[in-house]
């Protein structure tokens, strides 16, 4: 039986650079799959073809979790929320990434290769993959109503 959490990796033309140096970073960690959903060069694509792709797999199982990359982070997060069920934060620093995990229990994480750079970059994926929901009743209620907005619109 695989224990391993499965991890789902996908950016633009963009943050090609940076998905490789995380994908790169991510695999001398023990614990995770990764499941890079592309794109594969820096040949101009469209940021929400490969957002949608990655929440999709992301959606597949509770445990699974989501990490996007584009020019500013902006784009790929405005199209990941777009898909139900997905709480998908742009961060910029390590608090940001922690507290997004233990407030709002994110899903998938969201940065911008031209924002941040590597070793940042690196520090915001540590602070969101090993950051848990807290849990709190207040945060408990604010999700739920993420929810009822999302199904009011479906």
């Amino acid at each position: 039986m695989n224990n391993k959490r499965r991890l789902i990796i996908g950016c633009d033309h963009a943050a090609i650079k940076l998905k490789t140096e995380i994908i790169k970073y991510l695999n001398g960690k023990d614990g995770y799959e990764i499941v890079d959903v592309g794109c594969d060069s820096d040949k101009s694509v469209d940021y929400p073809d490969f957002a949608e792709k990655a929440c999709l797999e992301v959606l597949k199982d509770q445990n699974n979790i989501g990490i996007l990359m584009c020019g500013t982070g902006i784009g790929i997060s405005i199209a990941a929320n777009k898909v139900p069920g997905i709480r998908c934060a742009l961060c910029h620093d390590y608090t940001t990434a922690k507290l997004t995990r233990d407030h709002n229990n994110a899903n998938v994480l969201a940065m911008g290769e031209r924002i941040v750079g590597s070793e940042v970059a690196k520090d915001i994926v540590d602070a969101f993959l090993n950051t848990q929901f807290s849990n709190g009743e207040n945060h408990v209620r604010r999700i739920n109503k993420i929810k009822d907005i999302e199904a009011k619109y479906k």
